[in-house]
């Protein structure tokens, strides 16, 4: 782990691991794994982000200077490090960040001929929670493309969270993805589900953002999250300070939807143990 890092000691439970996704650019993707996951650190839910985009934003978001990310997701998808000794501290008690570097855009070419090149990201984490974890949930940040370090964090993952802008397009995008899912289900990792899609960018203004959200949840009924993201200057200049939008203003609306969604995320966890439990 780095210098930056506390000492924590594993408390032997298996993290929860997510993958938040869309090929789309622009959707909120990155927005979310940061905010979502300083929510649930909040509310008593230690959280991993993964970066695992070249851009490094999720990186950057949560103040993690260039200078600082010796160890990044690229050294683990290449077997040059731990996902130990990879992981930062942020300024948010419980949250902590494997930053990327744009070194990881060129993994895909590396890990050509690769043995289990599909499934580096599934073995390290394997091995890093082999004798469980301090983290309750571990959130993966996909880039903005449906390529080998997005299949990598889907074989990895036990459920994907689809951030969904309120655009006229949404629908046709997802679509893509869905199938994208269904197929690393068939071949890759049986267990994948989606744990939830989030309409994000919602502009109670234009009729448009409310025939995006009925449509959408006429097709997917209760997959869609009952909460919505709205628009919101304060959430965008949030990571130029290096910082989630709930530490940067609080009690702004978008920061107060990123707080109800990890509440609905936990509970339909507890839905979805309680059922296994059954």
């Amino acid at each position: 782990m780095s210098d930056s890092q506390p000492a924590i000691q594993a408390v032997g439970k298996k993290p929860r691991i997510m993958v938040v996704a869309n090929q789309k650019g622009g959707v909120g993707k990155t927005t979310t794994a940061i905010n979502l996951g300083t929510a649930l650190a909040a509310v008593g839910q230690p959280t991993l982000v993964i970066d695992l985009d070249p851009q490094g934003n999720a990186s950057t978001g949560l103040g993690v200077p260039r200078a600082d990310r010796k160890l990044t997701s690229y050294d683990v998808l290449m077997d040059a490090a731990e996902v130990r000794e990879t992981i930062h501290a942020t300024r948010i008690p419980g949250l902590s960040i494997v930053p990327s570097t744009v070194d990881l855009s060129g993994a895909e070419l590396e890990l050509v001929g690769q043995t289990r090149r599909n499934f580096r990201l599934r073995d390290a984490l394997a091995r890093y929670t082999e004798q469980g974890s301090e983290f309750s949930y571990i959130l993966i940040d996909c880039p903005p493309s449906l390529s080998l370090l997005t299949v990598n964090a889907m074989a990895a993952a036990d459920a994907v969270v689809v951030p969904l802008q309120c655009e006229f397009f949404a629908l046709e995008g997802l679509s893509q993805l869905l199938k994208t899912i269904d197929l690393v289900r068939a071949g890759l990792n049986p267990r994948l589900e989606i744990q939830g899609i989030v309409l994000t960018m919602f502009d109670k203004r234009n009729k448009l953002s409310d025939q995006v959200a009925a449509d959408v949840r006429s097709h997917l009924g209760e997959k869609v999250y009952q909460t919505v993201i709205p628009r919101n200057v304060r959430i965008s200049e949030a990571p130029s300070h290096g910082l989630p939008a709930l530490v940067y203003d609080l009690r702004c609306p978008g920061s107060q939807a990123y707080i109800k969604l990890a509440g609905e995320m936990i509970q339909r966890e507890r839905v979805r143990v309680g059922s296994l439990a059954a």
